[in-house]
């Protein structure tokens, strides 16, 4: 018996259920929503598809009591957060009070401010280990797969990682003017805020997109890639010691970053509150109501995603290496299988996977844990099969 409840009832949130209702080890599954009604709605779909209900509820994630009641009326072995990152620490509490295991797929950040920093959650460790309790950190494809792939290579390939450049790019075209991936306002805050990462012990600073440069994906070909900041960097750099230099690249077209730039210009990127006839309201709140909702894209996007780790170092042999582990995925056949597009699919499967690996025992232990910490083998013998296959390509040119 395993009971997974599973918040958020997004993109992600839809592709988590599907993947979940697939895999016999979840014997009972509860889907919770601020809003109700798109929980219902995703059951009704995952009905349809796989033959299987799943129970649905009303949740204020930003409400602990609310939220410890539901786990305790419900007891479920396992909470999946699949919600805001500024929901990450009330459900760790609500988690904490009511003896349940945790797994999220990005770290906390405050409402007030755009900075991204697993402190915040690595401070709950002992209280997590002291419960008997595990929370998983971080188990999307990046942050998540990206970490499991270094975890993977240092495993089975490398004596020592000297580089790593994780590469992310979206060559999808969903045929609109302007919109996000994923929700807008966690999206536009993310790629708007400075560039940063790890040289020779230090973090290094960049302003917004200032470090570019084209980058080649398998089946893609070149595409303009930008330095950004992302939070996997903080926790790879922790648990691989070794690696002297590790950066994030990710795509961006001219015209999404000429409307981000605008948005910027104009005020609509502010996450402090401002007056509005006599209402206080946030604009990037606001922004996010009248852009497109990410989740209806799926249905005309076409294209792929390409993301890995490009690593050099020292290979078991002694040698140099060089070496390219990566995922593509296609945005329609996400869509065929679970009626989303490929950037909420390579965020939900791995997510829906990490949490079986929990449920049969395969990756355990006390405390809070990102991803690279477990043993990569279970988790990469069945990521293909679950729709999200690797590909490894050894003394290439990294590019980058």
């Amino acid at each position: 018996m395993f009971r997974l409840l599973i918040i958020g009832a997004g993109g992600v949130g839809t592709v988590v259920a599907h993947k979940a209702a697939a895999n016999p080890v979840f014997t009972e599954i509860m889907l919770a929503s601020r809003t109700k009604s798109k929980a219902d709605d995703i059951a009704e779909a995952v009905a349809a598809k796989i033959g299987r209900r799943i129970e649905t509820a009303q949740i204020d994630a930003d409400n602990v009591p609310e939220l410890v009641a539901l786990m305790r009326a419900w007891k479920p072995d396992m909470a999946l957060n699949v919600a805001l990152p500024y929901q990450d620490l009330p459900i760790m509490d609500a988690c904490l009070e009511a003896g349940v295991n945790y797994l999220d797929t990005a770290n906390y950040e405050p409402k007030d401010e755009a900075k991204f920093e697993y402190s915040w959650q690595w401070a709950y460790h002992d209280r997590y280990q002291k419960a008997g309790l595990t929370a998983i950190l971080g188990c999307g494809f990046d942050p998540g797969v990206s970490a499991i792939y270094v975890a993977w290579a240092a495993k089975h390939h490398f004596k020592e990682i000297h580089t790593l450049d994780i590469v992310d790019c979206n060559a999808g075209n969903h045929g609109m003017a302007f919109a996000t991936n994923f929700n807008p306002e966690i999206n536009i805050r993310e790629v708007t805020q400075k560039g940063k990462y790890w040289e020779d012990g230090r973090w290094v600073e960049t302003e917004p997109h200032e470090i570019h440069q084209p980058i080649t994906y398998p089946e893609i070909g070149p595409r303009e890639s930008y330095l950004i900041y992302h939070e996997e960097l903080e926790s790879i750099i922790k648990h691989f010691p070794t690696i002297r230099r590790a950066r994030f690249w990710m795509t961006f077209g001219q015209e999404y970053l000429t409307h981000l730039r605008v948005i910027q210009n104009i005020g609509m990127a502010r996450i402090d509150p401002v007056m509005y006839n006599g209402v206080e309201i946030v604009p990037i709140q606001f922004l996010k109501a009248v852009l497109p909702d990410p989740k209806s894209l799926g249905e005309n996007y076409t294209g792929l995603t390409s993301i890995g780790c490009r690593m050099s170092g020292i290979g078991k042999d002694g040698q140099p290496l060089t070496y390219y582990i990566y995922n593509n995925c296609d945005h329609e056949q996400a869509y065929r299988e679970t009626g989303t597009q490929a950037v909420s699919y390579t965020t939900g499967v791995p997510a829906a996977l990490g949490a079986a690996m929990f449920a049969r025992g395969l990756w355990t232990g006390p405390g809070v844990l990102n991803v690279e910490q477990f043993d990569p083998d279970p988790f990469m013998a069945e990521i293909g099969e679950q729709g999200l296959p690797f590909h490894e390509l050894f003394n290439v040119d990294l590019e980058v």
